[in-house]
């Protein structure tokens, strides 16, 4: 399927949920393996047959479990109903910007951006908890419950704080018997979810340390693929010894890197280390190089790579023993031909003459900087990285203050940015933190005039009363965050209008968004017991609209949950009598929220929208008026909506 029939798929169904991602499954086996269905149901005889010797039934096979995996899969399986409600006020550029923050609960903001992102973000990055004893988060406290439990934990049921479910927040102690079931539990459902968001070449960085870097592997595998690991790339964590232990200094951590899709991911590049660079400090009508020794330490013995090469002055030259030449002969002449060869005098040579005597000169052969790119290795520059205080000294230079302990710096961030994207591209972060992936998307930005856009996602998690970013009026993880990036956004500004920089403009501004429970009400039938039930439901769907909703929060409850990213173009205009009405995505869609007469549905009519979404109540019980603007714009081809 074609992204664009995609994204007409993904807005096309709005039920107020967000995708049921189990019936997306089957949707998805049904067109590859139609035939392994019966009552549309998979017969597990007939998907024997169809995948042959590729179907493992062993009991005793290699695979990952643990005690709530199950819990894990409902809790991907289970829809939400939540939203997103803007916080302009708590925004910098809200309107024009394309770079986005959301306070909420992360699991289930990855259910509300499954229809407006499916597909769209080229690299992920999360620096989730490490689970080292100390870490709070959001798991489940026991793994057997009743279902009435089950939706009351997940499904908001009774619309009283669930649906955020800061509540389950909690410490993960190593004393609890299900210790590394938790983190797992935490982990594979937002990994699960992460991965649909994720383009066809896009990437994702997850950082870890030693105490779950096997079950990351292991989780991983299973999400993405074991064929789609790129690489665990390790990071000097401190210089110092990093975490005292009775056996061994800790100095490093790493970032695990898996693509969506490995077949479609392009080459990995990264600048030169400053190392680098001071290396390659020769030029000659070719480029830049350096000079590097042909005759290197080796103790092998290969007799293709120890023969004679002419010197300057005559005399002939080889390796002397525990040395090798890097070239076998052939190619070495083919060097020499391209003026690729450097011999220079020496007293030091690691060569010797015919007679056993040593050479007088030594030879290098141009290695030559070519684009000035390279593909990285595993190990990170310890000159791009640097000791785990920076990103503590970074939050110290922004706020006067240490208002976040240990988090990472925008030097390693941005190394992973520039190595798993390019300069246009989307960039997720759903454990924002700080907000450092933020700080160096903008960062980035400033240095090299890209445009590179963030969404991170951060739970409003609470900050200790004795803390210093308590005392400074940061009561929340999102706070700080959102600060931070106000911050660096005022010292880009600044910076710029010192150096009175003439670049491409930057887009220095971020929308807030928050995690809220929708707008409407929601039929439950479960809930229906007797009578009174059942009427109180029918005047839900009656009236669905909840007395308290605000309706720039109610539109883009309906822009998101049709499809439409955070960052749609939105015009709030009116018809030639003053009735208003939004248009969305330049006239593609039409939202109209307040009362509609004939003249009105006339007038929208004109503007040839691809759909128009209404409220039930803006046609005022006038069901003649509601079919006929049916009719109008069944005849117009024009899709309505009415919720």
């Amino acid at each position: 399927m074609s992204d664009k029939k995609s994204t007409k798929k993904n807005r096309s169904a709005m039920n107020g949920l967000s995708p049921d991602i189990k019936t997306e499954k089957i949707s998805q086996l049904k067109q590859i393996l139609p035939e392994i269905f019966s009552e549309d149901k998979v017969d597990p005889d007939k998907l024997k047959l169809a995948l042959g010797d590729s179907l493992d039934t062993d009991d005793e096979r290699y695979h990952l479990d643990w005690a709530g995996k199950s819990e894990a899969f409902r809790a991907i399986q289970t829809p939400t109903s939540a939203t997103l409600a803007p916080a302009p006020e708590e925004s910098v550029n809200f309107d024009a910007t394309q770079n986005v923050f959301i306070e909420g609960e992360n699991l289930e903001v990855l259910k509300t951006l499954q229809k407006s992102y499916h597909g769209k973000i080229k690299m992920i990055y999360i620096d989730p908890p490490y689970n080292t004893g100390n870490d709070s988060f959001i798991y489940p406290d026991k793994f057997s419950e009743s279902k009435d439990e089950y939706l009351k934990r997940i499904e908001d049921k009774d619309e009283s704080g669930y649906l955020l479910k800061e509540g389950f927040f909690r410490k993960n102690s190593k004393e609890n018997g299900h210790y590394h079931s938790n983190w797992l539990s935490m982990l594979y459902p937002r990994l699960f979810l992460a991965r649909n968001l994720l383009r066809d070449d896009g990437v994702i960085f997850v950082s870890i340390d030693d105490n779950e870097v096997h079950n990351l592997r292991l989780m991983m595998n299973e999400i993405f693929g074991e064929e789609n690991f790129i690489s665990q790339f390790i990071w000097n964590s401190s210089t110092g010894g990093g975490i005292r232990s009775k056996y061994v200094n800790q100095s490093h951590e790493y970032s695990v890197c898996y693509a969506k899709n490995i077949d479609n991911l392009p080459m990995f590049y990264a600048e030169l280390s400053l190392e680098a660079v001071k290396q390659y400090n020769k030029k000659d009508k070719k480029g830049i190089y350096r000079e590097k020794d042909f005759a290197w330490r080796n103790e092998g013995n290969n007799p293709n790579q120890k023969y004679f090469i002419t010197c300057p002055d005559g005399s002939m030259a080889k390796p002397k023993e525990g040395y090798l030449f890097r070239f076998i002969k052939e190619t070495f002449e083919a060097a020499l031909k391209k003026d690729m060869v450097v011999f220079k005098e020496t007293n030091t040579s690691p060569l010797i003459d015919k007679n056993d005597n040593k050479a007088r000169y030594n030879i290098y052969i141009k290695k030559y900087l070519g684009d000035g790119t390279g593909a990285p290795t595993s190990l990170v520059p310890k000159d791009i990285v640097g000791i785990s205080n920076i990103g503590t000294e970074e939050i110290k230079d922004l706020f006067d203050k240490d208002v976040f302990n240990n988090p990472k710096s925008t030097r390693y961030l941005k190394y992973l940015i520039k190595v798993g994207s390019k300069n246009e591209e989307l960039i997720l972060d759903f454990f924002a933190g700080s907000g450092t992936t933020a700080h160096a998307v903008l960062d980035l930005n400033k240095e090299d005039g890209g445009n590179r856009k963030f969404i991170c996602v951060q739970l409003p998690e609470k900050t200790d009363e004795d803390s210093e970013a308590y005392k400074a009026g940061y009561k929340t993880i999102a706070d700080i965050s959102k600060e931070r990036i106000r911050r660096v956004i005022k010292k880009i500004k600044e910076e710029e209008k010192q150096l009175k920089l003439d670049k491409k403009e930057l887009d220095l501004g971020f929308k807030v968004f928050k995690l809220q429970p929708s707008n409407f009400k929601l039929w439950r039938g479960d809930t229906i017991e007797n009578g009174a039930d059942l009427e109180k439901q029918l005047d839900n769907f009656k009236y669905p609209v909840k007395p308290a909703a605000v309706q720039t929060n109610i539109l883009w409850e309906l822009i998101i949950k049709s499809g439409y990213d955070l960052t749609t173009r939105i015009e709030k205009k009116k018809t030639a009598d003053g009735k208003p009405y939004y248009s969305i995505a330049d006239g593609e869609t039409i939202i109209a929220l307040d009362k509609l007469d004939a003249k009105t549905v006339k007038e929208i009519i004109k503007q040839t929208p691809k759909k128009l979404i209404t409220l039930d109540t803006s046609f005022d019980d006038n069901d003649q008026l509601k079919t006929n603007t049916a009719l109008q714009l069944k005849d117009a081809e024009i899709e309505f909506r009415v919720v």
